[in-house]
């Protein structure tokens, strides 16, 4: 066999090897579901932060005297 051609053979197996890995969506859902969970209590605690900050101007800012 010419050595081009085991070459070629060889490197066909593993294209097809990397693209059979990279199709498979083991774990995607999960993956999703955490990410999405994280993303949310991230805005939670950046608008939350935001409101916070409101209140607490306007508080500071009310006359007592």
């Amino acid at each position: 066999m010419p050595r081009y051609l085991a070459v070629t053979t060889w490197l066909r197996q593993q294209l097809h090897e990397l693209a059979v890995r990279t199709r498979r969506e083991d774990g995607y859902a999960t993956e999703t579901v955490v990410v999405t969970a994280l993303l949310a209590a991230l805005a939670l605690l950046v608008f939350g932060t935001i409101i916070w900050n409101l209140v607490v101007e306007k508080s500071n800012s009310i006359d007592l005297g």
